[in-house]
């Protein structure tokens, strides 16, 4: 049976469209189509003009190729500028707000021939308040946060690349959580200009996508990091398989499906041993809200002074506590940080990857929380590349992931790796 064309890879579809197989209007096109058909269950967009941007697909197929994801669509977290439609930061401050220009992972994504299909759910102001999107495989259950619709909306295939950002777990939790691939990668990665911030030594710009292959590929356009070669990676990794400080937290289904992904890549060739974070670790998972509560005080001043009434009873008290945080304790926990990222990265030599779990559990049966970002906090601390890989069932048959975690600006071997590790566990895209 032929695979229906808003079920493609990007991969598959660039390909595709390179050998005049397909265009970028047609698979648009069937996009929309999905769109129509699935989101008024899902709710992943926020903004889509669907005229428009199929005039714009036809204009790129009658460009010249201009990279290997010409022609392909993306969503674009609604926290990131876009030209052309309507940028609201998931704020009614902000309703109608249409912004100058492109922010920079856009216009790159635009120079490079790729298609804008729209705009994805973002919680306000990429924070905790819950947004309106649901989990794909479940209306009942939360799809995570806040990067809620650009994971939905490809998990759905609806799209088969968004753009999302990660300040605590804001990707890699909602793509494991809706079944979906992604990456985090080193901090820096990915210019963020024209993305509005959150914190801006924790905030990342990530991908969203079906396969590891996808992820690269997108990364190649955005970060010039090269994509790897994919056959090299066919060895036999050093795996450090760490439950982290924080292992109570996760549930007895995510904990057994960690064990049972590291005995299945030992069976694919790898050698897996424990690997225990640096002392003082635990800190950066207990008291990550004290640098991005310091942070996002200030990025959301001029909103905190001009607009309270507008600002969600999730966030506003957020907003006050963060206003106590003094300069001399979030000095302390950077100082922390510093000292940790060393360390760990004097660890990360003994290893090709650390292999830990992305989520605390499947998607809570929840409307009220995106879920908990327990294991995803540090690792954005530490600005290290992950990826998260779907793997395993939670207790209510919803998708699990395992993340994989590189030494920073190891993102390219990490994604060779993340390939590598798919094809042993099983995931497929």
């Amino acid at each position: 049976m032929t695979k229906p064309l808003n079920e493609l890879s990007a991969a598959e579809a660039a390909r595709r469209i390179e050998a005049r197989e397909l265009t970028a209007e047609a698979l648009a096109a069937a996009c929309f189509e999905r769109i129509d058909e699935r989101d008024y269950a899902v709710r992943a967009w926020a903004f889509i003009h669907a005229k428009q941007t199929l005039a714009e697909a036809r204009e790129i197929d009658r460009m010249p190729r201009r990279s290997r994801l010409h022609g392909v669509p993306f969503g674009i977290k609604d926290i990131i500028d876009t030209e052309n439609l309507p940028t609201e930061y998931g704020s009614p401050i902000y309703r109608g707000h249409r912004p100058r220009a492109d922010a920079a992972c856009v216009a790159l994504l635009r120079r490079a021939g790729c298609l804008i299909l729209g705009k994805t759910v973002s919680t306000e102001f990429a924070n905790n308040h819950p947004p309106p999107t649901r989990n794909p495989h479940d209306p009942a259950h939360t799809p995570g946060g806040s990067s809620s619709g650009s994971a939905a909306a490809v998990a759905d295939r609806m799209v088969p690349l968004a753009l999302g950002t990660q300040t605590g777990g804001s990707v890699i939790r909602p793509a494991a959580y809706c079944g979906a691939f992604a990456i985090k990668p080193s901090f820096g990665s990915i210019n963020r200009q024209g993305t509005k911030f959150v914190a801006e030594s924790l905030d990342t710009i990530g991908i969203f996508s079906r396969s590891a292959e996808d992820l690269a590929l997108a990364l190649e356009v955005l970060s010039g990091r090269p994509v790897p070669d994919f056959a090299s990676f066919t060895g036999k990794p050093r795996i450090g398989l760490c439950r982290t400080p924080r292992w109570q937290d996760a549930d007895a289904a995510t904990q057994a499906n960690l064990e049972q992904a590291g005995r299945l890549l030992a069976k694919a060739g790898a050698t897996v041993s424990d690997f225990e974070l640096p002392a003082g670790s635990e800190a950066l998972f207990d008291r990550h809200r004290t640098i991005m509560g310091f942070e996002s005080a200030r990025a959301l001043a001029w909103e905190y002074e001009n607009h309270p009434d507008q600002i969600s009873t999730s966030l506003k008290p957020r907003l006050d506590e963060s206003w106590q945080v003094t300069r001399a304790d979030y000095d302390a926990l950077r100082e922390t940080a510093r000292q940790c990222r060393r360390a760990l990265a004097d660890r990360m030599r003994e290893v090709d990857f650390l292999l830990t779990p992305s989520a605390q559990s499947e998607a809570p049966r929840s409307h009220e929380s995106t879920g908990d970002p327990v294991f995803n906090r540090a690792w954005t601390l530490f600005g290290v590349p992950c990826v998260t890989v779907p793997h395993g069932k939670g207790a209510h048959g919803l998708p699990l992931g395992v993340q994989l975690v590189g030494p920073f600006d190891g993102d390219s071997a990490l994604l060779g790796w993340a390939h590598w590790a798919a094809g042993a566990l099983g995931a497929g895209g």
